[in-house]
């Protein structure tokens, strides 16, 4: 159901159309009870205690708190007993509330999935080959038709790429997934007749992501191979850091011919330059300054879950001509739309993730600690493109960034099956415990 959850939410436009969602949530519904039958028939219920889940039920908690009305607002328009709410648009704030409750059952099931080190590896076998294979058909699609997705929808004022409306939500997906190879290959756990398999996968993966165009996507996969080498440098010797130098060089030499191989040379010097923006587009810099605003004007308790699109408008003063719907900073927007309680559950969330990714890279065990290792870049980038965009908003980015959580957090647990890897040669498996 992971997998299918997950390829599922990324082909069809990233889930952000009501019957995808729809379906999205009936999928997560059926996981659900899959689980629950599997509880009935061993006669208990398994639960895992990370609490790093209980920080999206907070949020979906906090989301119906901010529509519990309270007074009425005067008449406006002739129109009376309006209900008075924290939120200032309660309907987008249910809907916010709701999307996070779901998101948190997805994610609890993903914690209790993941609890062998079988299933990891099988998670991070079906990553690489799906986005090996989705970035072959980006790329394809990007030749062939490039404001068509599947050469049907039209999209052409929001420059699609690959299944995503906007090349910045594919940037953040693929990010995220080129990590998790990367991650087993600069730690070495990969076995070696396998090296080639993995590097081909990433080099494509990383040509898909510079010819998307997004800037955001090409600064996080520079910052994901750097965080990799720092981390991984002390996996093994010293002496053999030449070499991981040596497979950076030879990555990105790849990368950057395949780019050029492909034709997507036009989108490095698009990358390099800076793009003239008409008069009437508002800039990042005027978007999180009006939300500074909005944050001073509406603490302690924020605007509402998802409604920065209301309360927007409020403080807007540019031409109106586009509709600003998020703050493309999904730091600043945390805040504005929770106020004091989203900045709390942001800080405790980030500090459980750090737990998490240092419990990983502690473990003795070197496939689960390159497991660890990849999964931590791809979260880092998916944190870092959200300082300047909001892809995180996006369904089937939100799913994919949950489900590397859990491989961090199932990354730093013993299990019976561990895979025990030295120094790269063939994976040997430790025999199961006799059931008791």
């Amino acid at each position: 159901m992971i997998f299918a959850i997950v390829l599922f939410t990324t082909l069809f436009y990233g889930a952000v159309h009501q019957a995808v969602i729809a379906a999205t949530y009936l999928s997560i519904g059926l996981m659900l009870a899959f689980t629950s039958a599997d509880w009935f028939r061993e006669g208990a219920i398994r639960v895992n205690p990370e609490p790093i889940q209980f920080i999206l039920f907070a949020a979906a908690i906090y989301g119906l708190i901010q529509v519990i009305p309270f007074g009425t607002l005067p008449v406006t328009g002739g129109v009376d007993q309006i209900s008075r709410t924290i939120s200032l648009d309660p309907f987008a704030t249910q809907i916010s509330a709701l999307h996070f409750a779901i998101l948190g059952v997805y994610f609890s099931l993903v914690l209790i999935a993941f609890d062998s080190a079988s299933r990891l590896r099988k998670f991070a076998i079906f990553i690489t080959v799906f986005g090996f294979a989705y970035a072959f058909f980006a790329i394809l699609q990007s030749i062939l038709s490039p404001t068509k997705i599947y050469g049907l929808l039209e999209r052409a004022y929001a420059q699609p790429f690959g299944s995503f409306v906007s090349r910045n939500n594919f940037a953040a997906w693929m990010e995220m997934a080129i990590a998790v190879p990367m991650g087993m290959l600069f730690s070495g756990t990969i076995e070696r007749d396998k090296r080639l398999v993995y590097g081909t996968a990433v080099v494509l993966m990383g040509v898909s992501l510079i010819v998307s165009g997004s800037r955001g996507g090409l600064v996080v996969l520079l910052l994901e191979i750097g965080f990799l080498f720092f981390l991984t440098y002390s996996f093994r010797s010293r002496g053999q850091a030449w070499l991981r130098v040596l497979m950076i060089v030879g990555l990105v030499f790849a990368i950057i011919a395949g780019t050029v191989f492909v034709g997507g040379e036009t989108s490095l010097t698009r990358i390099g330059q800076e793009q003239g923006q008409p008069a009437d587009t508002v800039t990042r810099q005027q978007m999180w300054g009006v939300t500074l605003k909005m944050i001073g004007d509406n603490m302690p308790f924020g605007v509402g879950l998802g409604a920065f699109g209301v309360a927007y408008t409020r403080y807007d003063v540019a031409s109106g001509f586009e509709r600003v719907e998020q703050a493309h900073n999904d730091f600043l927007q945390v805040v504005s739309d929770a106020g004091i309680v989203g900045g709390l559950l942001g800080i405790a969330f980030l500090a459980f993730l750090f737990r998490l990714g240092r419990r990983g890279l502690r473990v003795s065990n070197t496939y689960r600690r390159g497991i660890a290792a990849g999964s931590l870049a791809g979260i880092l980038g998916a944190l870092v493109h959200s300082i300047f965009d909001f892809g995180l908003h996006t369904p089937s980015v939100a799913i994919l960034f949950l489900t590397l959580v859990g491989m961090l957090a199932a990354a730093g647990s013993s299990h019976d099956d561990d895979i025990l890897v030295d120094d790269g040669e063939q994976p040997r498996r430790r025999k199961r415990k006799p059931a008791v």
